[in-house]
């Protein structure tokens, strides 16, 4: 018996997976919001959009894919909610200054590469793989190595 509810919970969530990522579709650039592309023509200036992707999940979402690998998601007003710049820097107009201050004088070799916007602040990633949490005022809440 344990192993029948082991393996219907099992199936639920291998279900709910699949049709949770059933709702992703690629789309034309032109269906992004104005909103979404304004950002990235001021921010990426020169850097073009090479894959676009709604996500009706709970939360209406787009990501966007540039050229030189940077993915940025966007919610459905095209607000970025997070820029993965890889191994080079996010715009420094994206980052808070006071994170942009802790960073320079803790890690000073260090790019900020990832931000993430979350409820209780940010989600920052270093070049050396650090990352770090900070709340909406700047100040450091967290860290993982």
């Amino acid at each position: 018996m344990k192993h029948v509810k082991f393996f219907l919970m099992a199936l639920i969530c291998l279900m709910t997976s699949v049709a949770c990522n059933a709702d992703d579709k690629m789309i034309p650039v032109e269906k992004l919001p104005a909103a979404a592309k304004d950002y990235v023509k001021q921010e990426f200036p020169g850097k073009k959009i090479i894959f676009a992707q709604v996500d009706r999940g709970l939360k209406k979402t787009y990501e966007v894919r540039l050229g030189d690998g940077t993915e940025i998601d966007f919610n459905k007003k095209g607000v970025w909610d997070k820029v993965d710049c890889k191994k080079t820097a996010v715009p420094n107009s994206l980052v808070p200054v006071a994170i942009q201050d802790y960073v320079k004088q803790n890690f000073a070799d260090a790019l900020i590469v990832k931000i993430d916007k979350e409820r209780y602040g940010y989600d920052i990633e270093l070049s050396n793989d650090l990352e770090l949490k900070f709340n909406t005022s700047g100040q450091l809440i967290g860290m993982d190595d």
